[in-house]
This record gives structure tokens, C-alpha cells and sequence, in this order.
């Protein structure tokens, strides 16, 4: 079983709370669900979770609910926590090096502050 933390900064703003906020309730309801997958199941299907490649070890969440793609990104802090860090919905086929960057970037931030 693993647990799953959002990331907050040192001011404790937490932008992965901010994201989900935004969203229809319909698809947040969506999220909670396959984080609840995610938590629950011992080996989670690459559609739901799959490692990043060419990345600082993040692994994507990944969220199809009609024609948008969600993706929230994050890591394994430990063997059963995973912290997610940073979301938003993916537009094109190809995870956005910004994103990524962003991610790792939190990540160092996060692993620094423990």
C-alpha cells in the first residue's frame, strides 16, 4: 500500500491542491479515484502510473477524462510514499520539458527540506 502527499513549498502554498481546486467536480472526482488506484493496488497499470523516461526519476499520473489528458508528476520519497508535485493538462503528445523541469526542481526543493 502506498501513501500519496502533495508537495508544499516552504510557505506551505501546495500547487497540486490549487490545480485540483480548478478543476470540474466531475474530474476531480476522476483523479481522486485513480489516486486511490494508485494507493490501493500493488501494481498500478502504466495506464494510470508510468515512469517518466530522461527524467530525475518522476513518474507520471496520467488521467484521460473525455478529450483532456490530466497529468499530475511526481516521486517516490521512500518505497511506499509518493509526493506529487506539480500538475496541469497535457496538450500535446509529448510530456512539456517545462513541466518537467519544474517537477525536478520541486523535488531537489522537497528532498533538501527533509
Amino acid at each position: 500500500m502506498r501513501e500519496i502527499r502533495f508537495y508544499r513549498t516552504q510557505s506551505g502554498h501546495c500547487p497540486v491542491e490549487d490545480f485540483l481546486d480548478s478543476l470540474p467536480a466531475k474530474t476531480a472526482q476522476k483523479v481522486v479515484w485513480v489516486l486511490q488506484l494508485i494507493e490501493e493496488l500493488d501494481t498500478v497499470p502504466a495506464t494510470y502510473l508510468k515512469k517518466l523516461d530522461g527524467t530525475d526519476d518522476l513518474w507520471e499520473v496520467r488521467i484521460q477524462i473525455g478529450g483532456s489528458s490530466i497529468r499530475l508528476l511526481g516521486f517516490f520519497a521512500g518505497r511506499s510514499l509518493f509526493v506529487l508535485n506539480h500538475a496541469f493538462i497535457k496538450k500535446t503528445n509529448k510530456t512539456p520539458l517545462k513541466h518537467i523541469k519544474v517537477a525536478e526542481a520541486r523535488k531537489r526543493d522537497y528532498l533538501r527540506l527533509k
